[in-house]
């Protein structure tokens, strides 16, 4: 074995030994989201520090730094798109990120981060939006000073963008998002015109055990894979990877609501399947993961959406679930529960929102996450600004902060700044993606109307899935479709379905 060859395989062996701490973490993350008593997350918070701490220091040692630099001949040697030429390319990016983040700072803010989800959970029950200040403030000045480790940025959020959505900055999200709610709100308009519709045959009672067996039937022919994964119930829904033979969903269930539990699930199995798609020859490196948020979020809209919102894929699975619920549903049309899962109407809740207007919450939440981070919103004024920002863009207001500003995990229990803009870019990359899909597979629409994914998933698989972080989201997107980012396929696809179940012009 040649020097190169020798070198290449100690660095595998220290990211593998990253990738086994950092995947510890995540499994007690997952614990306390799912089955943790409340008691234990004091502890919790000091357990996930103390993996984050020993994960960084591992990675940020010298040794993988002079590994990568006697190892980039080797990478220069190679295709671009090879799995080891992506390794050295994609390790040495995170390496020079992480280098700049101090590993007792990590520590603190992920023990800080434990302690804000346990007091969200807790508070947001109450409706106590009091008691989360001092965390929100807390995280507020950490995520400022981690942006502070990345100084040269045009806009404080950049650095905390670049984490999720790598290359990716605020002014360029302004303008995509400025011209995705100039096309949404006229469409948004014509359908709030009009009678919503009425979908209140989906807020009968639906017993939980029934609505978790049906879902799991449902992402299971997705091609979900029950070996290697499983469903739990959580407050808010995620999806999980401790390896690729461990990708976990958990999703949450109301028996007033069949909606909210069923599109939870598919959800977040778009986001497994992607996990789970991933070639498991990258396993234990920074490759071996989706490539970004946004890509991340194109897969769980893809599934939730654009299939399981679709009527080819309800012909085939409504006589299912009106055997499932026949005393709810047996008397129910396929037309009528149709357009109750299709309802557009202005709304308070991202994670139960329509299609349309689904990617106006995720634009509110950006822009004051960006006010939070620049100082020109504190804190403590959350709540008003939230409700005004909700009143100017969607015409209604929350009236209770549970429903409004702590309806979300993401600044309780992670960082402010980079945590929503993907849910919407995501949106519009599922529809570009899709319409490549039906370009290569023309039978896909045919296939879901029998209750079959695999045109539609060993497409994604082949194009998305396999690659992992082998290549950045603008990469990945120029190599599936030849172009960049497009809203006009989303757009295209909204106006398409929308225009005809309300029968716009």
């Amino acid at each position: 074995m040649t020097s190169l060859a020798n070198k290449l395989c100690e660095l595998k062996t220290r990211l593998r030994e990253v990738s086994d701490l950092n995947s510890a973490g995540d499994v007690l993350y997952w614990d306390q989201a799912t089955y943790m008593p409340p008691g234990g997350a004091e502890a919790r918070g000091r357990q996930i520090a103390l993996l984050a701490r020993t994960a960084q220091e591992k990675f940020i040692d010298p040794a993988v730094g002079k590994l990568l630099d006697d190892l980039q001949p080797l990478a220069e040697s190679l295709p671009f798109d090879s799995d080891d030429a992506s390794l050295i390319r994609v390790t040495r990016r995170e390496y020079e990120k992480a280098v700049r983040i101090p590993p007792d700072f990590l520590a603190l803010f992920s023990e800080h981060s434990s302690a804000g989800y346990q007091a969200w959970t807790e508070a947001r029950q109450a409706n106590n939006f009091k008691k989360t200040i001092p965390f929100l403030e807390k995280t507020l000045d950490l995520s400022r000073r981690l942006a502070g480790f990345f100084p040269g940025y045009e806009h404080i959020a950049d650095p905390l963008i670049n984490f999720a959505d790598y290359g990716m900055k605020t002014s360029t999200i302004r303008k995509i998002f400025s011209e995705l709610s100039g096309r949404l709100v006229p469409l948004v308009q014509a359908i709030t015109a009009q009678d919503p519709g009425d979908d209140s045959c989906l807020k009968q009672f639906f017993p939980e055990k029934q609505q978790l067996a049906f879902g799991e039937m449902v992402i299971e022919k997705f091609g979900f894979d029950f070996s290697r994964g499983r469903q739990d119930k959580t407050h808010h829904p995620f999806e999980t990877r401790f390896s690729s033979g461990d990708v976990r969903i958990a999703t949450r269930i109301q028996e007033n609501d069949f909606g909210d539990g069923f599109f939870s699930t598919t959800h977040e199995s778009g986001h497994a399947l992607y996990e789970q798609g991933v070639d498991r020859v990258l396993e234990g490196t920074p490759l071996a993961q989706g490539a970004s948020a946004a890509l991340h979020e194109s897969q769980s809209r893809t599934w939730e959406n654009i299939v399981s919102r679709s009527r080819p894929f309800w012909e085939y699975f409504y006589p299912e679930l009106q055997k499932t619920f026949p005393d709810q549903l047996g008397s129910v049309s396929l037309d009528t529960f149709y357009r109750a899962i299709n309802r557009v109407s202005r709304s308070l809740i991202r994670t139960d929102a329509d299609e349309v207007t689904y990617s106006l919450h995720v634009i509110i939440r950006f822009e004051l996450e960006l006010k939070m981070l620049e100082g020109a919103l504190e804190v403590k004024n959350l709540p008003e600004a939230w409700n005004t920002a909700y009143l100017e863009n969607l015409g209604i207001a929350p009236s209770k902060d549970s429903e409004g500003c702590m309806q979300d995990v993401h600044w309780f229990g992670g960082q402010i700044g980079g945590e929503f803009q993907g849910y919407a870019l995501g949106n519009i990359l599922s529809a570009q993606f899709y319409e490549e899909a039906l370009k290569a597979r023309p039978e896909i629409p045919l296939e879901i109307s029998g209750g079959t994914f695999d045109a539609l998933h060993g497409w994604l698989r082949e194009n998305i899935y396999r690659h992992g972080s082998k290549f950045t989201a603008p990469e990945l997107i120029e190599r599936v479709t030849g172009k960049g980012m497009d809203i006009g396929p989303y757009i295209r696809y909204l106006w398409t379905k929308y225009g005809g179940l309300y029968r716009l012009p």
